[in-house]
């Protein structure tokens, strides 16, 4: 199993893991402390020392009750990023939903654009269509909005039955405007406008969305799910849990692992595969 993108297919036979860039000043986990293009660049360079396969850079926070980033903003953070990562030798993601910033980057050269509203902005499918081969990773969200996607004590009546239909009905959105089933990836949203219930269920029958025909990009890291788990506030306590979950995830299907402590989990991978764990 490959994943094409503008500049590489990526082979997906092994777990591969994607380094998170942020941008804002605001994110939950590290806001502020990668602000400005050199502390960005040094970052990443960070990141691919560690052994990440792939950067995702993102511009705006996406936490609950997140405010949105004027687009004048958000590109003024990525671009001078974006322009300089694209020289590394690996393959680059955006992390945005708004049009504007995904035609700018993939004029750069961008290799992936990871939506969490899954293309459903105004325009942003309109964007990803017209590029012959950029890769795409749709993700579910309940809403249209990180700041309100937790409001009213999320519900669902199967989580898992139903972001697998949503995710299904967003891959007939994006093949029937001609972008090829080996451009996309498919992530169930972690935390995403989700009570922790809703998350576990998601892990525990992670392969069912399998059945969609697509690879898996789960996002774990040092979310509050795991900190309600083991009683951590903290999101800097929320290390190794955040490096089992990526395992769990693995196990149970997932291609890529989108996480802040990349070191430690390539080093967990390496034991994972040789303890003949790999399935």
């Amino acid at each position: 199993m490959h994943w094409r993108t503008t500049r590489y297919e990526i082979d997906l036979t092994r777990p591969r893991v994607m380094g998170i860039v942020n941008l804002t000043p605001d994110s939950f986990s590290d806001g502020g402390r990668h602000a400005g293009t050199r502390g960005a660049l040094a970052h990443c360079e960070r990141l691919l020392r560690e052994g990440a396969d792939l950067l995702d850079i993102g511009g705006e926070s996406t936490r609950p009750g997140a405010e949105p980033v004027p687009l004048d903003d958000e590109l003024a953070r990525v671009l001078p990023v974006l322009r300089e990562a694209v020289g590394l030798g690996v393959p680059v993601s955006l992390d945005s939903y708004k049009p504007e910033v995904m035609r700018a980057a993939l004029d750069l050269g961008v290799d992936i654009v990871n939506d969490i509203k899954a293309l459903r902005e105004p325009g942003a499918l309109d964007v990803v269509a017209a590029h012959p081969d950029c890769g795409v990773c749709l993700m579910h969200m309940r809403g249209m909005e990180p700041r309100s996607m937790q409001d009213g004590d999320p519900q669902y009546e199967d989580v898992v039955g139903e972001v697998g239909g949503f995710l299904g009905e967003r891959v007939a959105a994006v093949r029937a405007r001609g972008v090829a089933a080996e451009r996309l990836v498919l992530d169930p949203g972690i935390g995403f406008g989700k009570r922790s219930e809703h998350n576990w269920a998601l892990l525990t029958r992670q392969r069912e969305l399998l059945d969609l025909g697509l690879p898996l990009l789960a996002g774990w890291s040092r979310k509050g799910t795991l900190g309600r788990l083991i009683g951590r506030d903290e999101v800097g306590e929320r290390l190794v849990a955040s490096v089992v979950a990526a395992l769990a995830a693995v196990q149970h299907g997932a291609h890529i692992v989108r996480v802040h402590d990349v070191a430690a989990t390539v080093d967990a991978l390496k034991v994972w595969r040789a303890a003949g764990l790999a399935t």
